[in-house]
Parts: C-alpha cells; structure tokens; sequence
C-alpha cells in the first residue's frame, strides 16, 4: 500500500514573498532618492511642485513624451541586458559603452555601404552586423579573463578609450560623408531604417519593440536553458561548475559576446532608427548609465524593461523639470545618483521602512581582483 507524499509548504506562496519584497525595495528607493531630491530642489529656493509636475510631464505628457520617453529608453534595454548577462556570469561589464560604439559603427557601414538588398534583408543583416561589431568587442575581454586572470573591469574600461576613439577616427576621416558640414558618416539607406511606429510625426521606432522581446528572450535564455544555467553556475561558483564538467573559458568567452552584441545592438538601434547616421561622439553615455539600470532591475531581465523606461524619463523629463522651475538640470543626475546608492545598499531602504529580508537570490556582481 503506497504512502500519501507528505506536505510541503507551498513554494508558490513563499516564491511571491519574496518577489514582492525584491520589487517593493527598489521602488522604495526610487521614491526615497525623489524625496530627498525633493529636499534638495527646497534648499535652493525653487518650487518642488514644478520641478516634479515638469520632470512628469515632459516624460508622460502626452503622447509625444511619452513616444520620446520610450526613445530614451531603448538603448538602456538592450545595454541594461548587457551588463545583466555579464552578472549572471559574475563578471563585471563596464566595456558596454565601447561595445555599443562598436556596435553602432558597424550597423552604420551595414546601413549606407551595403546597397541593392530589400528591406526585409537589409534592415535585420545591418541589425546583425551591429550585434556582431559589439559581440567581437566583448569577447575579447572574456577571453583574456578565462586563459590570462585578466580582470574584465580593466580591460573593458581600456577597450572603451580604444572603441570611443576608433570610432571617432573612422567618421572624423574614411567613414567621413564629405558633403556634410560636421563630421558624420553617409546617411542609412531607407532600406536599413527601422520603421516608426506611431507615424513620422513620432521618433518611437520597431527598435523599442525588438528591445522588449529580447528582455523576454534573454529571461527564457537564462532560466529556461542549459546554456544559462552553465552561465548561472559559472558566475555562483566557478570552482564548482569545472568539477561538474562545465567550461570556464567557453562560458566567459559565451557570456561577454552575449552582453557585447546586445550593446552593439543599442547603437545599432540608435543609429538605424534615431540618427540615421553616425555623429563623431554620438553616445550619451548609455552605456555607462546601464550599469545602474541593471541594478535597478537586480539583473532581472523583465526587471529591465521598467528600470530602463525610468531612466528614459528621468533624461526625457529633465529640460522640461528645469524649464519650469528653473532648476539646474544636473539635478537629475543627484537623483540618479541617490536610486544607485540606495539599490546597491537595500539595507538602508530595508532599515528606514521596516522591511524584512526575503531569500531571494542577490547576482553575483564580480568575484574581485584575480580571482
């Protein structure tokens, strides 16, 4: 006579515990780093009433805003991805920023040298060409990691001076459009472009919508497969993942080309749906700014969909925050500041408000200095 299986307490229940407590922080953290930029704006004499109702509007007011919010927020996506990627195989990626010029560099050729192919090849081969000019640039440091101990955060923070400049001689001299009064590469074909989705009235273009289902695509990538949990492995315990069989070389190398080429892709959407060319230092800065991004979302994938929109805002609503009250515009850089000082330190939120601590598992951000 077979036994009943004893009782267990249910998973699901426990599971979204925790999931609202890890969603509960960050948001508490946004609101904390507002209220005390709320503090700050105060102290200088300008109306915090205005500044926020300007931030909100020129982020969310409208249709327009909102179109251009989600502009801002694309590249942040697929960089936000990158650096993700990289946790996850706890190595720290600090090369998104060159990995994104390269990316663009190389859609930006795709776009105005390759000619005679229709649309429906030359939009996603430009797009491919993109992810492999930043899947190349991230490999090499995960390479010299895995065979030399050379740390990814030196080497990619050298890798972004040599992208950033090379990319700079190349449209500055032979990428150069010679009719073009500043320096800037030939425009994309028409055949290249990404098409606008609300009307050419609007900037939001397809690239918003391929950054979405790749969020989706990396989460499944990473959680759903054999290749994201070697990756997964690899970055809790590397020690462990070579005794049960599993390559550290492939993997480093697997998982930096991974995180170059979703950064290519953010220049390569910038450049085929926004610029329609490729400006000498056209990069604001995104892939820096992702690192934060990625935090924000704890590595999540689906997290970085929201935490990238927030960080859209934040860039889109600024001019119009500083136009009503008058503010400085750095400002925003203070409250962007505040978010990441907050998410890499949840126990002050957890502190401040009371929050116990939940089992949810923390992303191996880097494993320190030649180990």
């Amino acid at each position: 006579m077979s036994r009943a299986p004893a009782t267990t307490p249910s998973r699901a229940a426990i599971d979204w515990r925790n999931v609202f407590f890890s969603v509960l922080v960050p948001i508490l953290a946004i609101f904390t780093a507002l209220l005390i930029g709320a503090g700050i704006i105060w102290a200088t004499g300008a109306n915090v009433a205005a500044a926020y109702t300007g931030l909100f509007s020129g982020a969310f007011g409208g249709v327009q805003a909102i179109s251009n919010t989600l502009v801002e927020a694309t590249p942040f996506m697929f960089a936000g991805l990158a650096v993700a990627v990289g946790f996850k195989c706890g190595l720290f990626n600090i090369g998104a920023e060159g990995q994104l010029a390269m990316g663009a560099i190389s859609a930006a050729v795709a776009g105005f040298a390759i000619t005679g192919l229709p649309t429906f090849i030359h939009l996603p081969l430009a797009l491919v060409i993109g992810a492999l000019g930043g899947a190349f640039w991230g490999a090499i440091p995960g390479f010299l990691r895995a065979r030399t101990g050379a740390h990814e955060v030196i080497v990619t923070i050298m890798m972004n001076y040599i992208a950033i400049r090379l990319t700079d001689y190349l449209i500055k001299g032979p990428l150069r459009d010679r009719n073009a009064s500043a320096p800037r590469t030939p425009n994309i074909l028409e055949s290249a472009q990404l098409p606008l989705l609300l009307g050419p009235e609007y900037r939001l273009h397809a690239g918003f919508l391929i950054a979405v289902i790749m969020a989706f695509f990396i989460n499944w990538l990473l959680n759903r497969t054999t290749t994201g949990f070697e990756i997964g492995t690899v970055g809790a315990n590397p020690g462990a993942a070579r005794y049960a069989g599993i390559s550290i070389t492939r993997n480093f190398v697997l998982a930096m080309s991974m995180s170059g080429a979703l950064a290519g892709l953010a220049g390569a959407v910038t450049v085929l749906g926004v610029e329609r060319n490729l400006k000498a230092s056209f990069s604001a800065g995104y892939g820096f700014d992702s690192i934060a991004v990625a935090l924000l979302a704890k590595s999540n994938p689906i997290g970085i969909i929201p935490a990238a929109i927030f960080w859209g805002a934040l860039r889109n609503g600024a001019g119009l925050m500083q136009l009503q009250s008058g503010i400085s515009i750095n400002l925003i850089n203070i409250i962007q500041a505040l978010v990441i000082v907050f998410v890499a330190a949840p126990d002050i939120i957890r502190l401040i408000y009371r929050i116990p601590k939940t089992g949810d598992q923390q992303a191996v951000f880097t494993r320190g200095w030649g180990s």
